[in-house]
Protein backbone atom coordinates (compact mmCIF):
# COMPACT_ATOMS: atom_id res chain seq x y z
CA UNK A 1 0.00 0.00 0.00
CA UNK A 2 1.57 3.40 -0.94
CA UNK A 3 1.74 6.04 1.78
CA UNK A 4 -1.09 8.11 -0.52
CA UNK A 5 -3.27 5.39 0.15
CA UNK A 6 -2.19 4.58 3.82
CA UNK A 7 -2.89 8.39 3.93
CA UNK A 8 -6.56 8.21 2.34
CA UNK A 9 -7.98 5.00 4.50
CA UNK A 10 -6.68 6.89 7.45
CA UNK A 11 -8.45 9.80 6.62
CA UNK A 12 -11.72 8.18 6.05
CA UNK A 13 -11.48 5.96 8.96
CA UNK A 14 -11.32 9.42 11.18
CA UNK A 15 -13.91 11.31 8.96
CA UNK A 16 -16.33 8.14 9.69
CA UNK A 17 -15.59 7.67 13.66
CA UNK A 18 -14.03 4.39 13.60
CA UNK A 19 -10.98 5.47 14.90
CA UNK A 20 -9.73 9.62 16.84
CA UNK A 21 -6.49 11.74 15.65
CA UNK A 22 -4.58 10.51 18.95
CA UNK A 23 -4.89 7.45 18.03
CA UNK A 24 -3.34 7.84 14.76
CA UNK A 25 0.77 7.65 15.13
CA UNK A 26 2.48 10.09 13.00
CA UNK A 27 4.82 9.39 10.30
CA UNK A 28 6.43 12.41 9.75
CA UNK A 29 8.18 14.95 11.66
CA UNK A 30 6.32 17.74 10.24
CA UNK A 31 3.11 16.30 11.66
CA UNK A 32 3.80 16.96 14.91
CA UNK A 33 5.32 20.27 14.50
CA UNK A 34 2.73 23.67 14.50
CA UNK A 35 3.96 27.16 13.46
CA UNK A 36 1.23 29.20 15.40
CA UNK A 37 0.30 31.29 17.90
CA UNK A 38 3.93 33.16 17.76
CA UNK A 39 5.06 34.05 20.96
CA UNK A 40 5.41 37.63 21.61
CA UNK A 41 8.80 38.38 21.99
CA UNK A 42 9.66 39.73 25.56
CA UNK A 43 12.94 41.67 26.50
CA UNK A 44 14.27 40.76 30.15
CA UNK A 45 15.53 43.34 32.58
CA UNK A 46 18.53 42.97 33.13
CA UNK A 47 19.88 43.83 37.05
CA UNK A 48 16.51 43.43 38.40
CA UNK A 49 14.49 45.91 36.37
CA UNK A 50 11.13 44.55 35.23
CA UNK A 51 10.40 43.20 31.53
CA UNK A 52 9.38 44.75 28.56
CA UNK A 53 5.62 43.63 29.09
CA UNK A 54 5.55 44.63 32.64
CA UNK A 55 3.32 47.32 34.37
CA UNK A 56 5.65 48.94 36.80
CA UNK A 57 3.74 49.55 40.36
CA UNK A 58 6.43 50.88 42.12
CA UNK A 59 9.83 52.29 40.47
CA UNK A 60 10.63 54.79 43.59
CA UNK A 61 9.89 57.68 42.11
CA UNK A 62 5.69 58.37 43.69
CA UNK A 63 3.39 56.44 44.94
CA UNK A 64 1.21 57.68 42.41
CA UNK A 65 -0.64 54.14 41.32
CA UNK A 66 -1.16 53.18 44.95
CA UNK A 67 -4.27 54.37 47.03
CA UNK A 68 -5.47 53.75 50.91
CA UNK A 69 -7.25 50.68 51.47
CA UNK A 70 -9.26 52.40 54.14
CA UNK A 71 -10.80 55.22 52.42
CA UNK A 72 -9.23 55.72 48.79
CA UNK A 73 -7.38 58.69 49.58
CA UNK A 74 -4.13 58.91 48.20
CA UNK A 75 -1.54 55.96 49.98
CA UNK A 76 0.06 57.50 53.38
CA UNK A 77 2.91 55.56 53.23
CA UNK A 78 6.58 56.73 53.26
CA UNK A 79 8.79 57.50 50.01
CA UNK A 80 12.58 57.05 50.91
CA UNK A 81 15.29 58.34 49.12
CA UNK A 82 16.56 55.44 48.35
CA UNK A 83 14.14 54.38 45.82
CA UNK A 84 11.39 52.41 48.80
CA UNK A 85 9.03 52.77 50.84
CA UNK A 86 7.93 52.04 54.12
CA UNK A 87 5.21 51.01 56.10
CA UNK A 88 3.37 54.64 57.64
CA UNK A 89 2.77 52.55 60.95
CA UNK A 90 -1.84 52.74 61.81
CA UNK A 91 -2.07 54.85 58.53
CA UNK A 92 -3.34 51.54 57.00
CA UNK A 93 -3.47 48.95 54.17
CA UNK A 94 -2.47 50.56 50.32
CA UNK A 95 -3.28 48.98 47.35
CA UNK A 96 -3.35 49.13 43.17
CA UNK A 97 -5.52 51.53 41.79
CA UNK A 98 -5.66 48.92 38.82
CA UNK A 99 -7.09 45.71 38.69
CA UNK A 100 -5.80 42.23 38.19
CA UNK A 101 -6.23 38.84 37.78
CA UNK A 102 -3.51 36.21 37.30
CA UNK A 103 -0.05 37.86 37.69
CA UNK A 104 3.56 37.40 37.66
CA UNK A 105 4.09 39.58 40.47
CA UNK A 106 7.73 40.40 41.23
CA UNK A 107 8.10 42.10 44.84
CA UNK A 108 11.20 43.24 46.72
CA UNK A 109 10.81 43.86 50.66
CA UNK A 110 12.81 44.34 54.25
CA UNK A 111 12.33 44.36 57.79
CA UNK A 112 14.57 47.11 59.90
CA UNK A 113 17.78 46.50 60.47
CA UNK A 114 17.21 47.25 64.23
CA UNK A 115 15.13 44.37 66.06
CA UNK A 116 11.99 45.03 67.85
CA UNK A 117 9.45 42.60 69.52
CA UNK A 118 9.04 38.93 68.60
CA UNK A 119 6.60 36.52 66.96
CA UNK A 120 3.92 38.17 64.69
CA UNK A 121 4.89 41.29 65.85
CA UNK A 122 7.95 41.58 64.01
CA UNK A 123 8.44 42.90 60.63
CA UNK A 124 4.87 41.83 59.98
CA UNK A 125 3.09 42.73 57.00
CA UNK A 126 1.53 40.62 53.41
CA UNK A 127 1.16 40.82 49.94
CA UNK A 128 -2.25 40.27 48.78
CA UNK A 129 -3.35 38.41 45.59
CA UNK A 130 -6.81 39.88 44.03
CA UNK A 131 -6.98 41.93 47.22
CA UNK A 132 -7.99 38.31 49.63
CA UNK A 133 -5.42 35.67 49.49
CA UNK A 134 -1.84 36.83 51.92
CA UNK A 135 1.47 35.88 51.21
CA UNK A 136 3.44 36.27 54.44
CA UNK A 137 5.94 38.74 55.10
CA UNK A 138 7.48 38.02 58.50
CA UNK A 139 11.03 38.93 60.25
CA UNK A 140 11.76 35.30 60.94
CA UNK A 141 15.23 35.05 61.84
CA UNK A 142 15.86 33.36 65.20
CA UNK A 143 12.23 34.06 65.21
CA UNK A 144 9.95 31.18 65.86
CA UNK A 145 5.99 31.53 65.01
CA UNK A 146 3.27 29.39 63.74
CA UNK A 147 4.65 27.70 60.90
CA UNK A 148 1.40 28.06 58.76
CA UNK A 149 1.94 31.72 59.31
CA UNK A 150 5.39 32.79 59.22
CA UNK A 151 7.46 34.03 56.08
CA UNK A 152 6.45 33.13 52.31
CA UNK A 153 3.25 30.93 54.32
CA UNK A 154 -0.27 31.32 52.28
CA UNK A 155 -1.29 32.69 55.51
CA UNK A 156 -2.98 29.98 57.96
CA UNK A 157 -3.05 27.44 54.75
CA UNK A 158 0.21 26.71 53.11
CA UNK A 159 3.12 26.07 55.01
CA UNK A 160 6.10 27.37 53.11
CA UNK A 161 8.79 24.28 51.89
CA UNK A 162 11.79 26.25 53.47
CA UNK A 163 13.28 29.23 55.43
CA UNK A 164 14.95 31.49 52.75
CA UNK A 165 14.79 34.95 54.68
CA UNK A 166 17.83 36.98 54.09
CA UNK A 167 19.84 38.02 57.06
CA UNK A 168 17.53 40.94 59.04
CA UNK A 169 17.49 44.64 57.63
CA UNK A 170 18.47 43.08 54.60
CA UNK A 171 16.35 42.77 50.93
CA UNK A 172 14.57 39.70 50.39
CA UNK A 173 13.13 38.96 47.06
CA UNK A 174 9.52 37.36 46.11
CA UNK A 175 8.16 36.20 42.63
CA UNK A 176 4.65 34.75 42.54
CA UNK A 177 2.47 33.30 40.22
CA UNK A 178 -0.70 33.57 40.73
CA UNK A 179 -3.89 32.24 39.11
CA UNK A 180 -6.93 33.11 39.94
CA UNK A 181 -10.01 31.08 40.64
CA UNK A 182 -13.19 30.64 38.69
CA UNK A 183 -16.23 31.31 39.62
CA UNK A 184 -19.94 30.37 37.50
CA UNK A 185 -23.38 31.63 39.00
CA UNK A 186 -21.73 32.77 42.50
CA UNK A 187 -19.80 29.34 42.92
CA UNK A 188 -16.67 28.35 42.65
CA UNK A 189 -15.67 25.65 40.11
CA UNK A 190 -11.92 26.13 39.68
CA UNK A 191 -9.49 26.46 42.71
CA UNK A 192 -6.85 29.58 42.47
CA UNK A 193 -3.03 28.66 42.72
CA UNK A 194 -0.13 30.07 43.98
CA UNK A 195 3.67 29.49 43.05
CA UNK A 196 6.24 31.47 45.67
CA UNK A 197 9.64 31.66 44.66
CA UNK A 198 11.77 33.98 47.65
CA UNK A 199 15.05 34.58 46.94
CA UNK A 200 15.77 31.93 43.97
CA UNK A 201 14.22 29.39 46.39
CA UNK A 202 10.88 27.64 45.55
CA UNK A 203 8.65 27.75 48.56
CA UNK A 204 5.01 27.01 47.30
CA UNK A 205 4.69 25.02 44.85
CA UNK A 206 1.64 25.87 42.54
CA UNK A 207 -0.19 25.06 45.86
CA UNK A 208 -4.41 25.42 45.86
CA UNK A 209 -6.03 28.31 47.38
CA UNK A 210 -8.50 27.15 49.80
CA UNK A 211 -10.22 30.69 49.93
CA UNK A 212 -9.45 33.89 51.92
CA UNK A 213 -6.49 33.81 54.30
CA UNK A 214 -8.50 35.38 57.55
CA UNK A 215 -6.65 36.17 60.92
CA UNK A 216 -9.54 34.22 62.49
CA UNK A 217 -12.07 31.48 60.74
CA UNK A 218 -11.90 29.66 58.05
CA UNK A 219 -11.01 29.94 54.20
CA UNK A 220 -13.96 31.76 52.12
CA UNK A 221 -14.67 31.71 48.91
CA UNK A 222 -17.01 34.50 47.62
CA UNK A 223 -17.25 34.97 44.24
CA UNK A 224 -14.92 37.83 42.72
CA UNK A 225 -13.09 38.82 39.40
CA UNK A 226 -10.05 41.32 39.40
CA UNK A 227 -9.06 42.90 42.02
CA UNK A 228 -6.38 45.46 43.85
CA UNK A 229 -2.85 44.14 45.04
CA UNK A 230 -2.55 45.10 48.73
CA UNK A 231 0.13 45.39 50.84
CA UNK A 232 -0.39 45.19 54.60
CA UNK A 233 0.09 47.59 57.71
CA UNK A 234 -0.44 45.30 60.30
CA UNK A 235 -0.18 48.20 62.77
CA UNK A 236 2.84 47.22 65.07
CA UNK A 237 5.47 49.65 63.71
CA UNK A 238 6.54 46.78 61.88
CA UNK A 239 8.45 49.44 59.46
CA UNK A 240 8.59 46.84 56.45
CA UNK A 241 9.80 48.43 53.61
CA UNK A 242 9.26 47.48 49.72
CA UNK A 243 10.75 48.56 46.18
CA UNK A 244 10.58 47.29 42.62
CA UNK A 245 7.44 45.90 42.36
CA UNK A 246 6.00 44.89 38.69
CA UNK A 247 3.47 42.78 37.34
CA UNK A 248 3.01 40.80 34.27
CA UNK A 249 -0.48 40.24 33.79
CA UNK A 250 -1.28 36.29 32.45
CA UNK A 251 -4.99 36.99 31.75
Amino acid sequence: MSRLTNRLLVLSLLVAGFITAQEVEPTTPEETEFYKPVPPKVTPGENGAPPSDAIVLFDGTSLDKWISSRDSTAAKWILNEDGSMTVNDRTGDIQTKQNFGSVQLHIEWKSPAEVQRDGQNRGNSGVFLNNLYEVQVLDNNDNDTYVNGQVGSIYKQHVPLAMASVPTGEWNTYDIIYHAPEFEKGQKVKSGTLTVIHNGVLIQDHVEIKGTTPYIGWPKNPPHGKGPLRLQDHGDNSRVSYRNIWVRELD
